[in-house]
C-alpha cells in the first residue's frame, strides 16, 4: 500500500462513535414501534434488539462499523467483526448470521479489501455464525464493520436495566486501547501495551457469557466508545440505582494509565466527558484513572452486574476457565456513577 490504513481515517475504532449526548437528543422524539414482540427497542435502548418468534426463540439484532483504528488490513477486519459480534453476547445470545458494511476508495488495491473481508469471515466462523454478504459503498474514508443477527431465549436475554442494590460490578477486559492506539498515532508506542490492546480486541466476548450464563446476572452491557464511565452511566440510569466504581481497581493493559499521565487523550474522551460528567462524582482519583474511565474502548469486555453472593463462585468459574474477571465496583440505592 502507498498509504497507510488510518492515514485516511479522521478517527478510528469505537472513537469515531457519534456524541452519545447528542444521539439522546437526536433519539427522545422518536416513538419505538408498538409491538409486544419487540422486547427491547428504543425504549430503554440497549446493545442490540431483541424480537420474539415464539415461546422459546427470540432474535438479537445489531449492527457496528467504524473508520480503521491499525494499519494491519487483516487485524482492522477482525476487530471490527469481533467488536460487531460482541453486541449479540452482550445480550446474552449466540451470533447467527452477518452481513458486512463497508465503505472503501476505490484506490485501495484488491489484495487490502480481500484481507478486511478475510479476517472477518474468519472471525465470524469462530464466532460459530455465517457471513452471508453485505454491502459495499465508495468513500474516502474506509469503514468495515457487520449487521449481526443471533438467537436467545426470550426470556434469557440480559439487559443493562436490570442491576440491582447489592449487586457486585465486574469487567471481564482490561481498559486502555484508546489511549493506547492514541499515543502510537502521536509517535508514543508502547509495543507491548499496543499488542496486548490487539489481543484483546480479537477476543471474542463468547466464553465470558458462556462462563457468566448459568448465574443469571441481574444487568450485561460491553464497554465499548462510551468508555466504562458512560456504560456505566447508562446501567445506573436506566436500572435505577447507584454505582460505585473503585477507581484503583480499575484494570489498564500495560502502559495506558502512564499514557494518561502524559497527557493523551482522544476526541472520545472529551464527548464521554460531555455524556457522562454531569452524572459522576469524582472522590479524589487521580486525573490518569480518570482518563482510563473515560477511554473508549473498542471491542471491549462485558460489565456485568450480578448479586454479591454469587460473587466468589463466579470468580471461581472464570478462573477454572482462565478467564479474565475484574471485580470494579458494586450497585447501591439511588443514582448516578461514583468514581472513589
Amino acid at each position: 500500500m502507498s498509504v497507510r490504513l488510518t492515514d485516511l481515517a479522521k478517527s478510528g475504532g469505537c472513537a469515531a462513535k457519534y456524541s452519545a449526548a447528542r444521539l439522546e437528543e437526536l433519539l427522545s422524539g422518536l416513538v419505538p414501534a408498538e409491538a409486544e414482540n419487540l422486547l427491547v427497542g428504543l425504549a430503554p435502548s440497549d446493545d442490540a434488539v431483541v424480537y420474539r418468534l415464539d415461546d422459546e426463540r427470540a432474535l438479537v439484532f445489531t449492527l457496528d462499523f467504524f473508520p480503521p483504528l491499525v494499519d494491519d488490513p487483516a487485524l482492522y477486519g477482525r476487530i471490527a467483526a469481533t467488536n460487531a459480534l460482541n453486541d449479540v453476547y452482550a445480550m446474552g445470545g449466540a451470533p447467527l448470521l452477518a452481513l458486512s458494511i463497508a465503505a472503501f476508495p476505490e484506490s485501495l488495491p484488491n489484495e487490502t479489501l480481500a484481507a478486511i473481508f478475510g479476517a472477518a469471515d474468519e472471525q465470524v466462523r469462530s464466532a460459530g455464525a455465517i457471513l452471508a454478504g453485505g454491502h459495499t459503498l465508495r468513500d474516502e474514508e474506509p469503514k468495515y464493520g457487520l449487521a449481526v443477527v443471533g438467537t436467545v431465549h426470550p426470556e434469557g436475554f440480559w439487559s443493562k436495566a436490570a442491576a440491582q442494590p447489592g449487586d457486585a460490578l465486574f469487567l471481564t477486559k482490561p481498559l486502555g486501547t484508546g489511549l493506547l492506539l492514541h499515543a502510537a498515532r502521536e509517535g508514543e508506542r508502547n509495543e507491548a501495551g499496543l499488542e496486548e490492546a490487539y489481543d484483546w480486541m480479537t477476543v471474542l466476548n463468547r466464553d465470558a457469557a458462556d462462563t457468566l450464563r448459568p448465574f443469571s446476572p441481574s444487568a450485561v452491557t460491553d464497554v465499548t466508545g462510551f468508555g466504562l464511565l458512560g456504560h456505566a452511566h447508562e446501567l445506573a440510569e436506566r436500572s435505577g440505582v447507584g454505582v460505585v466504581l473503585d477507581a484503583a481497581s480499575l484494570p489498564a493493559m500495560t502502559g495506558a494509565v502512564e499514557a494518561a499521565a502524559a497527557g493523551v487523550r482522544t476526541g472520545g474522551d472529551r464527548r464521554n466527558r460531555d455524556f457522562a460528567a454531569p452524572h459522576v462524582e469524582v472522590d479524589e482519583v487521580t486525573d490518569e484513572l480518570l482518563a482510563l474511565a473515560y477511554d473508549p474502548q473498542t471491542a471491549g469486555g462485558l460489565l456485568v452486574s450480578l448479586p454479591a453472593e454469587k460473587a466468589a463462585v463466579l470468580q471461581a468459574a472464570f478462573a477454572a476457565e482462565k478467564l479474565y474477571l475484574c471485580r470494579v465496583g458494586d450497585v447501591t440505592e439511588g443514582a448516578g456513577v461514583v468514581l472513589r
